[in-house]
């Protein structure tokens, strides 16, 4: 499993700099849109995100980097530079940014120094550079020694036209790309509790410390994509931010980071829920669980730490207990069991995910479907209703993902819920389609000898 750029060799553009200096939102404007959360609080970028942009006709990878600080290698912010420099080793552009408004700090002239050694291209950008005392910061920016300053305001906008054009002179030669019939990669999403493993997930699955971990909860802040392929094709994976209980998410930032993990969920094909397995299921999990089922994602139930837990077998059995019981309308999902930090497992992931995704959009012929549905009936009759049986004539699949079936019939829509889930139930088993939510929809037909509003 290695990872796989999307649009094979795109040039690649790093933006770099201190923290709070706006590369973020610089980030943001140039891909067109808002990938990356912006906040006054310095530091919010913790991890490499990434982006794809069309500068001036020529496709481009955008990578946003955690904000350059001096700090011991085990520090977090020692291991966010040690991201920042791989983000910067892959890049064939750096954008070095720099806050004209605030003046050129010690930091810059460090940094600007490391960067020359690096043998990377460098603009200098002079971000913030919108009324006098930006502008004046701007021509500060000279003193590092990294040629013209780029002035640009990426919150107002300013600049950002010639900035663009800059870019794509100083792109390779071979930033040419034929445009092919691309492959749609399966959209994955990794959810779950603060401190369950996710992003130790990812890094596995990469085979690179891509994203930033330790025993600090809430590490990630951002939901960050990156890519992977295996033997069937692309994957675009997300790592989300920890989802906690909504009484304990503080306002701001917190409250942004899951508003960005619960986006990234709605986007997503598969979704893979991922728990602490020597810490079992709780209320908070089913509660994400339940909100992957509400959105119609397929799932996968990961269970990190296996390493970690004593008695495999009670564990594995309590946890599928309690699914069965409470997420009766998920029955049959997938349970993969690993250990993210020594990669024991790890492999058997993707291949049930690819599993997930093919019952999610599986299709059910006309045919077999109303074949089962004539022996269901016979098995099991509608109810009666206000002392009338219910006629329910036939049975068609409208769509898939989720697989969404339409039943139709003489006051069909009176049918009880309990019957419903007789026939969920009784789809679910005769056409394979475990752990994905199946939608049930019915229809009545109008009696045509019934007067309609009093005539």
């Amino acid at each position: 499993m290695v990872d796989k750029n999307k649009a094979g060799q795109l040039p690649v553009v790093a933006v770099v700099g201190r923290p709070n200096v706006g590369k973020s939102t610089l980030f943001n404007r140039l891909i067109g849109r808002r990938r990356a959360i912006v906040s006054d609080e310095p530091g919010v970028t913790r991890d490499r995100k990434e982006g794809e942009a069309l500068l001036r006709g020529h496709r481009v990878r955008l990578i946003d980097t955690a904000g350059l600080e001096e700090a011991a290698p085990e520090t977090l912010f020692g291991r966010m530079r040690a991201s920042s420099e791989q983000g910067i080793a892959q890049a064939d552009l750096v954008l070095f940014c720099v806050d004209a408004r605030s003046g050129i700090a010690p930091a810059d002239a460090h940094f600007a120094n490391w960067l020359r050694r690096q043998n990377r291209p460098v603009l200098l950008v002079a971000n913030k550079a919108e009324g006098r005392a930006g502008v004046q910061g701007a021509y500060d920016a000279y003193s590092l020694g990294l040629g013209t300053p780029l002035a640009v305001s990426a919150e107002h906008g300013e600049g950002m036209a010639d900035l663009m054009s800059v870019i794509a002179e100083h792109l390779p030669k071979h930033d040419t790309v034929e445009e092919e019939e691309a492959v749609k990669p399966l959209r994955m999403a990794i959810i779950g509790r603060p401190n369950a493993g996710k992003s130790t997930l990812l890094n596995a699955l990469l085979g690179e410390e891509r994203m930033i971990t330790g025993p600090e909860a809430g590490l990630t802040r951002d939901a960050v994509s990156a890519w992977l392929e295996d033997e069937n094709g692309p994957i675009e994976v997300v790592d989300t931010a920890g989802m906690r209980k909504r009484a304990r998410v503080k306002a701001g930032l917190e409250s942004v980071s899951v508003s960005a993990s619960i986006e990234a969920m709605k986007m997503a094909e598969v979704v893979v829920l991922v728990l602490d397995a020597d810490r079992g299921i709780d209320e908070q999990d089913l509660q994400i669980a339940r909100l992957i089922e509400r959105e119609g994602r397929a799932c996968v139930l990961a269970l990190n730490k296996w390493d970690m837990v004593t008695d495999r077998q009670a564990t594995r059995r309590a946890i599928s207990d309690r699914i069965e019981i409470s997420l009766a309308q998920m029955r049959g999902i997938p349970v993969v069991t690993f250990s993210a930090l020594t990669g024991e497992g790890v492999r058997r992931l993707l291949p049930t995910v690819r599993r997930a995704s093919e019952v999610w959009n599986a299709r059910v012929g006309t045919s077999d479907l109303n074949r089962w549905f004539e022996d269901a009936l016979e098995k099991h009759q509608p109810p009666l209703v206000d002392g009338r049986r219910l006629k329910l004539r036939y049975i068609t699949q409208v769509k898939s993902r989720p697989p969404t079936f339409v039943v139709f019939g003489t006051r069909a829509e009176q049918v009880p819920d309990s019957y419903k889930r007789y026939l969920v139930n009784g789809l679910r088993e005769t056409f394979h389609l475990p752990g994905t939510p199946i939608r049930l929809q019915l229809r009545g037909s109008r009696n045509p000898f019934v007067q309609q509003d009093g005539k």
